[in-house]
């Protein structure tokens, strides 16, 4: 009579060792964490940007700058929306970062509202303020067109270096007369910005506290303006000054991230150059938001 080979007791204990490897494998395959590191990038992390949506003095087509107005109903609409998408990517953040100007601070609420994360930790600073527009303020963009020619208003809004005239000190457009920034010494407040100096106002804050705080596993989303994003953007992407200058990023539309151990980015499928990273979305909506901005005589 023939007998069936039994296992060895070696064997058994083998298989009763690499039963929890099995159950382990398995649990990772069917639940992924879209927003933490994967094997094939283990090494990168991950960061958001997020510009605020359309606001009132946008739609107005009036120079804002630092100037505090609100969101538009478009734009409201906007921030929802990039929640919305932040929400189906499944991206969850550690802490944000936003400037002092409420059309950025609801743009920023609104993104975590709509992604169900509002208790995220969220911090204030003025350095990420949009570039401040000095005497151009509150002016109508068409109007100054036809008064300083459409050549100069254009240096003006997309030359890297030469800001537009100064505010006066006495004008409620200097931000050394707003209570907001009565905690910050006057000196560091502009009278008028270019692209270069809204840079050096904002490259401490990311130096200095942002990057320690991703290179520890953060998950950051910032939100925004323009010129701050343009200018994080340039550094990130090394861009030069001839083609940041003519550079759009479009409202209310979540830019991703991710970088090495050296906080270099990492190209990204779907990316529209020049840029490393990629918008979430419908890219040929995205490219149309992109031509309005483009579009726009700010």
């Amino acid at each position: 009579m023939m007998f069936a080979a039994q296992p060895s007791i070696g064997c058994l204990l083998n298989l009763v060792l690499l039963l929890p490897l099995v159950s382990s494998f398995n649990l990772i395959s069917h639940n992924p964490t879209p927003f933490k590191t994967t094997a094939l990038h283990a090494s990168t992390h991950k960061l958001v940007l997020l510009r605020h949506g359309e606001s009132t003095w946008n739609n107005e087509n009036k120079f804002t700058g630092w100037h505090d107005c609100p969101l538009s109903e478009k734009g409201v609409k906007e921030a929802q929306q990039g929640g919305t998408l932040l929400k189906d990517a499944g991206y969850k953040f550690d802490k944000c970062y936003t400037s002092k100007l409420q059309r950025a601070i609801k743009t920023l609420y609104l993104g975590l509202e709509f992604s169900e994360q509002l208790s995220t930790p969220v911090v204030h600073d003025y350095r990420l303020n949009e570039r401040h527009y000095g005497g151009l303020q509150g002016l109508d963009k068409q109007q100054t067109v036809d008064k300083y020619g459409k050549d100069q208003v254009m240096i003006w809004r997309r030359s890297y270096d030469i800001p537009p005239p100064e505010c006066d000190k006495n004008s409620p457009e200097w931000p050394g007369n707003d209570p907001l920034y009565s905690d910050i010494d006057p000196s560091k407040l502009p009278l008028s910005e270019s692209l270069k100096t809204t840079k050096e106002r904002f490259m401490p804050l990311w130096t200095d506290v942002i990057v320690p705080e991703i290179k520890a596993g953060e998950n950051i989303l910032i939100a925004a303006h323009g010129n701050t994003l343009r200018a994080l953007v340039m550094h990130l992407d090394g861009i030069p000054e001839d083609v940041i200058t003519g550079l759009n990023i479009p409202t209310g539309v979540p830019l991703v991230y991710e970088l090495d151990e050296n906080m270099k980015p990492v190209q990204m499928e779907g990316r529209i150059e020049p840029l490393s990273g990629r918008y979430l979305g419908d890219l040929d909506e995205i490219r149309e938001r992109i031509g309005a901005v483009a579009n726009q005589t700010k």
